[in-house]
């Protein structure tokens, strides 16, 4: 095995180099390497031939700062690397350098060799306490990092730029998406370029979505304990590098797959949103492996505790990394503008976001990282998206997240659940939800777009799932069906799971169309999950980031083309109706252009609910008239209106509110009726059906009769 010697010096023409930009940076005629480590006492650069043989050990004798670099004359793309550390091994203290483990860059742009899990990759002796020492040598192991060539042509690329409020999101994973696909080219199937092959692009724009929002892509592993179990991290949330792109993802091993999937979704008006995980790594606790972080510099990576021996756990996963500490937070934005900057890409879900904000213990919304991302004038011009949460203390934080965040909205999928379900007093918290959540959001100059509504997500039950199943089946999951969630707000219609009963197929496609709907016809910023418009199962597991496999994949074979027809409708309906689609709050205040009000609650009888109606858990029947915002400027104005009715309830005569002169009402969603067109036009009373979402626009009484 080579040690650093002078030999290695004379192998390879070396010179200082430059301590900025961090990583390993291809000018043309050699390789710059640069890596933080502010407690280090030496820092070795270990090269590899193409087999992943160690050929040499360079140090790195220049150090600005806490910066250690050198530049390597000669090198160039393709060039395998990783570093080893050397400092003191203190466990107790923080400390947990070992010169043993081979080093991922954290600036790595892209990764080679799988992790091959081994006892050599941990920083200790498994069988032993997490403080004794382990000499073996893990780089046989580790991926190596690998030097790219940056260039990429990538013509004539424009961002779509799609306001929040004309956004429709499609929250997809790239494997589960095109694996069972049956157009998509064989030797492309789940990878980037199968998400915009010609057929997965023809089926997205026709679906009419404006923003693919996709599962984890930068370079994940998989748990030990999951591989184990014949398992896999399938949904990715476990990063090892913030820069490359997952080498599973890539058909043929070159990143330019990635920014050609961007560049062809952009040519088809579609934004590329990255789900991003900067609240964790995957290196676990004092008992996972030294791979990169913990050996590279463990006290500034990590939020430690206990001394320094033990990692603070506000993720769930083991540990919390250090946005508090400048060269991390460095590390996060330069890997944010990287994505948008090198690979165009359109915004970013932020995972368990309220770990990204703390300060100290406490989430703060003026904390470094989103007082960073707020000026800078890269990243502040992109999609930016919260999870407003995450397992430590004062961790739920949705509303709290600063202009120009969106955050998801767990509050709108469980009231939604819990309305068509059939639960008490909700139709005041599904009143609430329809004008997006303004409670939350409506503060601080912020947008009714701010909310992200869904009914579903990659974390719990599919659309189809959750009108299938009133339990979680996650067996295949191999932890005795404790993981997931326990409560759904989920219903079965008296049979669980699949059954051939055509009265409970009724009932279970007319509640899939009445939560679409609802989704649809609410104010916000809606978020679909891929599959749910064709009524795509998983079986009841509402957990499966471990099943790379037909549970987890999309099954296009059972392709529901009613349902998917009825969720092009709906969102054609919004696209068509801007008061669908306002940035602007509604409050039932009148109209400087006209006097009227811009939101009037209707009980059936089309009398005004009183306070005590919104308590009365027999109201089921909630009757909605739409129009533009009182606040909307005079070049914004629109006579644009929508009347909803949402009717969790028996069949229930309607008063319709009074139409304009030479207008009448027309039904054009009747969720019982999902193919009909416009139709029923009438003034005075409609007669709703049970269990039903209506919408209703206005129509010129020429337009009707003709």
């Amino acid at each position: 095995m080579p040690r650093s010697s002078s030999s290695d010096q004379l192998r390879y023409v070396l010179s200082a180099g430059r301590p900025d930009p961090l990583g390993a940076n291809f000018d043309g005629g050699g390789v710059n390497f640069a890596v933080f480590s502010s407690q280090a006492e030496r820092v070795e650069l270990c090269l590899f031939d193409a087999e992943s043989r160690e050929q040499a050990r360079i140090p790195l004798r220049e150090r600005d700062g806490d910066i250690w670099h050198v530049r390597v004359d000669g090198l160039g793309p393709g060039t395998k690397y990783g570093y080893r550390v050397h400092g003191p091994y203190e466990p107790n203290a923080g400390l947990r350098f070992n010169p043993n483990k081979l080093l991922i860059d954290p600036y790595a742009k892209k990764l080679a060799d799988p992790l091959i899990w081994n006892d050599a990759v941990y920083g200790y002796e498994p069988n032993r306490s997490d403080t004794s020492f382990n000499a073996r040598d893990s780089a046989p192991f580790v991926p190596k990092s690998v030097v790219i060539d940056p260039s990429y042509t990538w013509g004539d690329d424009r961002p779509p730029e799609h306001p929040a409020n004309e956004s429709v999101i499609y929250e997809a994973h790239v494997r589960g998406l095109t694996q069972a696909h049956p157009k998509v080219p064989p030797h492309l199937k789940g990878t980037f370029r199968a998400v915009a092959s010609a057929p997965m692009l023809d089926y997205l724009v026709d679906l009419g979505i404006t923003s693919v929002e996709l599962l984890p892509v930068q370079a994940f592993l998989d748990d030990r304990f999951l591989v184990r179990k014949g398992l896999v991290n399938y949904w990715g949330y476990q990063s090892i590098g913030f820069f490359a792109p997952e080498p599973r993802y890539l058909a043929d091993g070159g990143i330019w797959e990635f920014q050609q999937m961007v560049r062809r979704l952009h040519s088809a008006g579609i934004e590329v949103i990255l789900d991003v995980v900067y609240n964790h790594s995957g290196e676990a606790n004092e008992l996972g492996p030294t791979l990169s972080f913990r050996g590279l510099d463990n006290t500034a990576y990590y939020r430690l505790t206990g001394g320094g021996r033990y990692y603070m756990n506000h993720t769930g996963t083991g540990n919390t990394l250090n946005l508090a500490h400048p060269a991390v937070l460095r590390m996060v934005m330069d890997s944010l503008r990287y994505w948008v900057e090198v690979m165009h890409v359109d915004g970013f879900r932020f995972d368990l976001a309220s770990t990204l904000a703390r300060e100290a213990d406490a989430f703060d919304p003026s904390s470094g990282f989103l007082d960073a991302i707020g000026q800078d004038p890269v990243l502040n011009r992109v999609k930016l998206i919260a999870e407003p949460w995450d397992i430590g203390p004062g961790g739920y934080q949705l509303g709290a997240f600063p202009h120009p965040f969106l955050e998801w909205n767990d509050k709108f999928r469980d009231d939604v659940r819990q309305f068509w379900r059939g639960d008490a007093v909700m139709t005041g918290r599904l009143a609430s939800r329809l004008l997006g959540s303004s409670e939350q959001f409506d503060h601080s100059g912020r947008a009714a777009t701010s909310s992200v509504n869904f009914v579903t997500a990659h974390d719990g039950f599919t659309l189809a799932d959750t009108v299938a199943y009133r339990e979680k089946h996650n067996l295949a999951n191999g932890e005795g069906n404790r993981d997931g969630k326990s409560e759904n707000f989920s219903d079965n219609f008296g049979v669980e799971g699949a059954t051939k009963d055509s009265a409970i197929l009724a009932a279970r496609g007319l509640r899939k169309r009445n939560l679409l709907a609802t989704l649809v016809l609410s104010q916000g910023t809606p978020m679909l999950l891929a599959g749910d418009e064709f009524g795509n199962s998983q079986q009841g597991n509402n957990n499966a980031y471990a099943q790379d496999n037909e549970i987890g994949w999309l099954d296009w074979a059972r392709f529901d083309a009613s349902l998917h027809a009825f969720t092009r409708k709906l969102l054609r309906l919004r696209e068509e109706h801007p008061v669908l689609r306002q940035r602007l709050f509604l409050h039932s205040r009148p109209r400087r252009r006209d006097g009227l009000a811009d939101l009037f609650w209707h009980l059936p009888d089309g009398s005004v609910p009183t306070p005590a109606d919104w308590n009365d858990a027999g109201w089921k029947t909630l009757c909605v008239e739409i129009r533009t915002s009182s606040d909307t400027p005079d070049y914004d104005a629109s006579d644009d209106v929508i009347f909803a009715v949402f009717n969790a309830g028996g069949e229930q005569e309607v008063v319709l509110p009074p139409c304009a002169k030479g207008y009448v009402w027309e039904v054009v969603i009747d969720t019982t009726q999902p193919d009909a067109g416009p139709h029923n036009p009438l003034n005075g009373t409609l007669i709703a059906p049970a269990n039903a979402v209506l919408a209703l626009q206005r129509a010129p009484i020429s337009e009707v009769q003709e």
